[in-house]
């Protein structure tokens, strides 16, 4: 509010984004007046809006509004909402920028049509086909709608969610741009939330919301403190009258699998709770088949939800379990390490261990919801935080410099649980959230998102998926690896090897095959590992190698000669 100043936040949209019922929740929050455009114009003119637009036409009805709209806006902050049509004109759009933040309340096509489809007071689609009219405007005004300040997309959710979601969107947006100040640049059509979000200073989210649009798939990754504990209200949001198995680990369970359950409980929703030993020796045929007896013995049928509450161990054992029970039954993801909330959650990739390699058995199968309690992530040990972190610093590694540079001086944060976790998880996950989207059965490049694993699942399987190296460990490894090796074929500076290992080693995280305590397989051996990863075709190696921080791409082919030699170097 001090930030916010004397601005008011200004609600923009088509018919049936929710103008109204999120702005009267966002302005009870916040302690602020809530005005609705369309009211105040038909107080004024003593006439409903469909009264006004028969009688006097659009066109004067557009003039009023820029007036009323200027005025509610010189009198001080509010949350304005606005009608369908105010922001499309260039005086209504400058007066806000002057007066406002604008937030665009964006919905698809589907959602709007069913929330409109009952209302007798909306002139513009009173004749004809609604959909077609509803369609036809979205189709103009969409571009001028990304003109605002910030995007959140207001879906069928508890309005309370998306009221969280608008304010940490105008947060974001007036930590950047101070009262007086203006961006240089209007956001384009791309900007959401997620992209608010992303250019925070570390430390500025409190809760947020990334969008994975995968292809009539989309689901939604919440993140911040007390998901799990509201567990209950996401369910019943996202599938009333479901019920839900949790399948969680012993360790898991000790922690977090009460406040779950009574969240589930409180919702009216039934429940069971199927309990695997913690670590990779659950995930394998025998957890699987424990997995999913115990899924049929609780009767979860195609309708029900299984709910994932764990580690990447049990996100990929319970969603590999979903995917094959009665042909698929939906997951919701609720990771509570750092690793599994800016990695395996996301994504859909579920599956299993075989004694010949890490994750080799297993299927696509995208959750409905993930729910990424940080509040969990305090409950850890140091060594697994670690771990998580070397996921983060991936994504910084592998396509944003700047997000590693940012990295380099937030670290102590990320780690110790300052603020600037929540900010490194929801950068982690739009990351990821973009490749997803673009690549979801990874034919492309998804294939990035491996820098380090190839030879970092090499490493574990070589430790025998022990505590001797956990996951996160092995993928630092495998980065540092993968950075020199790139330095070797010529392809990366030595300064920029030289520099990430000295990030990760400053984190605490293992650089070195020497640094996995205990014995390991010799060079042949860990060739014959690396010969089993997922990524070869046919027998040829492939690598995700680098041309400097930021820089990763996929190389097929590479010479295993190069490999063994490069191995046998490094030990």
């Amino acid at each position: 509010m001090r930030r916010l100043g004397r601005r008011s936040i200004v609600l923009v949209g088509m018919p049936g984004a929710g103008k109204s019922s999120v702005g009267r929740r966002l302005a009870k929050r916040l302690g602020l007046a809530f005005v609705d455009a369309d009211e105040e114009i038909e107080r004024a003119a003593c006439m409903s809006i469909p009264e006004i637009f028969a009688r006097r036409g659009e066109a004067e009805f557009r003039e009023g509004e820029k007036r009323v709209v200027a005025r509610l806006l010189q009198s001080g902050p509010c949350v304005l909402a606005t009608g369908g049509g105010a922001f499309m004109n260039a005086e209504t759009r400058a007066a806000v920028a002057e007066y406002g933040v604008s937030v665009w309340l964006r919905a698809d096509l589907n959602t709007l049509l069913r929330r409109v489809k009952k209302r007798t007071d909306r002139p513009l689609l009173a004749q004809g086909d609604p959909a077609q009219k509803l369609a036809a405007l979205l189709s103009q005004r969409a571009d001028t709608y990304a003109l605002a300040d910030v995007i959140v997309d207001s879906r069928d959710v508890v309005h309370e969610l998306v009221v969280e979601e608008v304010i940490g969107a105008v947060h974001g947006h007036i930590v950047k741009y101070p009262e007086g100040s203006r961006p240089m640049v209007p956001p384009n059509s791309a900007t959401a939330i997620s992209a608010e979000a992303a250019d925070l200073p570390m430390g500025d989210i409190l809760r947020t919301t990334v969008r994975v649009d995968v292809a009539g798939r989309p689901y939604d990754i919440y993140i911040g403190p007390g998901l799990l504990a509201e567990a209950g209200t996401h369910v019943t949001a996202l599938r009333k009258g479901a019920r839900v198995a949790i399948v969680t680990d012993r360790n898991v369970a000790e922690r977090h699998l009460k406040t779950v359950a009574d969240s589930l409980s409180a919702a009216g929703i039934g429940h069971t709770a199927i309990v695997v030993e913690p670590g990779e020796k659950s995930k394998g045929w025998a957890g699987l088949e424990q997995v999913v007896e115990g899924l049929i013995a609780a009767r979860i049928e195609r309708r029900d939800l299984v709910l994932a509450l764990g580690g990447g161990v049990v996100g990929d054992l319970a969603g590999f379990a979903a995917s094959v029970l009665r042909r698929g039954v939906d997951v919701v993801q609720a990771p509570t390490t750092l690793l599994s909330q800016v990695d395996s959650s996301v994504g859909g990739k579920t599956g299993i261990n075989s004694p010949q390699g890490k994750n080799l058995i297993g299927a696509f199968h995208q959750p409905v919801l993930v729910l990424a309690d940080t509040a969990a992530l305090d409950t850890l040990p140091a060594r697994e935080v670690k771990a998580g972190y070397a996921e983060v610093v991936k994504y910084g590694l592998l396509g944003d410099r700047a997000l590693f540079e940012t990295l380099e001086q937030a670290w102590p944060g990320v780690i110790g649980g300052g603020a600037e976790r929540i900010s490194a998880v929801a950068a982690s996950c739009m990351a990821k959230a973009a490749i997803v989207a673009r690549d979801e059965k990874e034919t492309g490049d998804r294939a990035l998102l491996n820098l380090g694993h190839t030879f970092g699942h090499a490493l574990e399987a070589s430790a025998g998926y022990s505590d001797r190296l956990l996951h996160g460990e092995g993928v630092a490894i495998g980065m540092a690896l993968a950075f020199a090796f790139s330095a070797r074929l010529g392809l990366c500076s030595g300064q920029d090897v030289t520099r990430v290992v000295r990030h990760l080693e400053a984190v605490g995280l293992p650089t070195k095959i020497s640094d996995v305590p205990g014995d390991l397989p010799d060079t042949d051996g860990l060739m014959a590992l690396i010969a089993q990863d997922k990524k070869v075709s046919r027998g040829a190696l492939t690598f995700i190698l680098v041309r400097g921080i930021g820089e990763a791409f996929v190389a097929k082919d590479v010479d295993p000669a190069e490999v063994r030699a490069f191995l046998a170097e490094m030990r």
